[in-house]
């Protein structure tokens, strides 16, 4: 596996404690498990924007993280 196996994408620049200081729409991570961790937790500028993990040599999407929606205080059913 090379360092470039799997791409940590977005649209927006990505932040997160698992990656560097700045902030850029993409990062090379050449473990799986890293990759999707590292999507998981990171967060966009502006926030809420999708993040991706992209298998390198096919282009496969295999990891996608989108904004969840929390309702309001008082609008639970």
């Amino acid at each position: 596996m090379t360092s470039t196996e799997f791409r940590v994408e977005s649209d927006h620049p990505i932040s997160g404690r698992l990656l560097p200081v700045s902030d850029s729409q993409q990062y090379s991570i050449g473990d799986h498990p890293l990759a999707v961790a590292t999507a998981e937790e990171g967060d966009t500028k502006p926030s809420g924007r999708e993040i991706r993990v992209v298998h390198v040599p096919t282009g496969e999407v295999v990891f996608r993280k989108t904004a969840s929606i929390r309702p309001e205080a008082g609008d639970e059913f």
